[in-house]
């Protein structure tokens, strides 16, 4: 609503006048007593699109507020009308009607900033800035935040520092030749760690990675339930399978290549129930629930995976089971040194690499480390190329990688 008070107008008497209603965008006006408004009007009076503008100033004990006709906010806030205004003359009962102007009054906020203080405000970051905000006008909750923030980046600051002087009295006594040598022995044994043991001194390839060691025994007994499932399985039941993605691509191409011997076939079979539940393991990131690996996979199977290729890991307020990249590469390993039991020691790296969703380098790199030799073939289809990898005896001398590729030469 527009609100009445005592004007005093600034202009030329001569020019059309009109007089100013006003209404506040904070709120109602309850008396217009102690307040003092002030009108201006553009001093180029022969130029038609500004002698008509006008801007109105209005100050009381605690704030200032203005007000014109001219900005973008002014024009949005105009209806298509014309305002008039009144006057009552009580003793004659006559009234002259005046043209009238809304204005819509906004408060003028003074920051009293100076101007070294306005230069040191332009060159905070965008996180000063909205830090300077929580704490001016923040809720208490917010505030708490800050200050937690705050607190670990001192934190980590401290913990920085003394990290950087730990490594230098390291170097200091040490020697950087010393270093790098543990380095280098270093990166050796995380590698094992997620390597199935290896027997170098092996008489057969069998030997090499035991089977034993990559299923324990308990858990190959109680694949017997599961692999049942592989064990008369006929042609339609594969296609079906491979529909219903049942099993991985691996699995099905081994389904079609069973041993006609019946304990030959029951070996295979708990090989590649087993070898399924890895490729399952390896494509979640945590594992929620006991039947993560699905319904068929028995329970101190799933615990025995979950025990040796998961991390623990604190998210969402609890500790949880999650497949880390270090994780997945275990996996990775175990299942190339199943594959090589299942194909007598000499299996399709590329199929795994697809079933496994990783890199073509990487399951190479892992090959290698598990001193593989690394051939070429064609696929079924003659349309793609397939990566092998052997386990022979004896076994290659692994090399650790350089950290860098090579650039080929123009």
């Amino acid at each position: 609503m527009a609100a009445e008070a005592r004007w005093c107008y600034r202009g030329d008497p001569q020019e059309e006048q009109c007089a100013p209603l006003v209404q506040f965008t904070n709120g109602k006006l309850k008396s217009s007593e102690n307040m003092n408004f002030t009108l201006y009007r553009n001093k180029d009076t022969n130029n038609p699109k500004k002698k008509n503008k006008r801007m109105l100033n209005a100050e009381t004990e605690r704030l200032s507020y203005v007000g014109n006709n001219f900005s973008t906010g002014a024009m949005k806030s105009r209806t298509p009308c014309r305002y008039f205004v009144g006057v009552l003359d009580k003793n004659s009962g006559q009234m002259e009607v005046y043209n009238a102007e809304l204005f819509n009054m906004q408060p003028l906020i003074s920051d009293g900033v100076a101007d070294d203080d306005l230069s040191e405000y332009l060159t905070k970051s965008y996180r000063e800035k909205i830090d300077m905000c929580i704490e001016a006008f923040g809720t208490n909750k917010q505030r708490r935040a800050l200050n937690s923030r705050r607190m670990n980046e001192v934190g980590k600051e401290v913990l920085n520092k003394a990290v950087t002087k730990a490594a230098e009295d390291i170097i200091e006594t040490k020697g950087v030749a010393a270093l790098v040598s543990d380095a280098a022995e270093g990166d050796k044994a995380d590698v094992s760690l997620v390597l199935p043991p290896c027997h170098e001194d092996a008489g057969r390839p069998e030997d090499v990675y035991k089977l034993e060691d990559i299923i324990p025994p308990a858990e190959y007994e109680a694949l017997q339930a599961p692999a049942a499932a592989f064990m008369n399985v006929t042609s339609e039941e594969i296609l079906k399978m491979a529909e219903e993605k049942r099993y991985c691509s691996f699995v099905l191409d081994e389904l079609k290549a069973m041993p006609l011997d019946e304990k030959k076939r029951d070996h295979k079979a708990r090989c590649l129930s087993f070898l399924d539940c890895l490729v399952k393991l390896s494509s979640q990131r945590v594992v929620k629930k006991k039947l993560a690996l699905g319904p068929d996979c028995p329970l101190i199977v799933s615990n025995q995976l979950v025990k040796n290729f998961t991390a623990l890991s604190f998210g969402n307020g609890r500790l949880q089971n999650q497949v880390s990249a270090s994780m997945k590469v275990k996996i990775t390993a175990y299942a190339i040194a199943l594959a090589l039991h299942i194909n007598n020691f000499q299996t399709d790296l590329t199929v795994l690499q697809r079933d496994l969703k990783m890199r073509d380098s990487r399951i190479l790199d892992i090959a290698k480390a598990m001193r593989l030799k690394i051939s070429k073939s064609k696929s079924l289809s003659g349309l793609d190329e397939h990566k092998l990898g052997t386990l022979s005896l004896p076994l290659p001398v692994y090399k650790m990688p350089s950290g860098g590729r090579k650039r080929k030469a123009n």
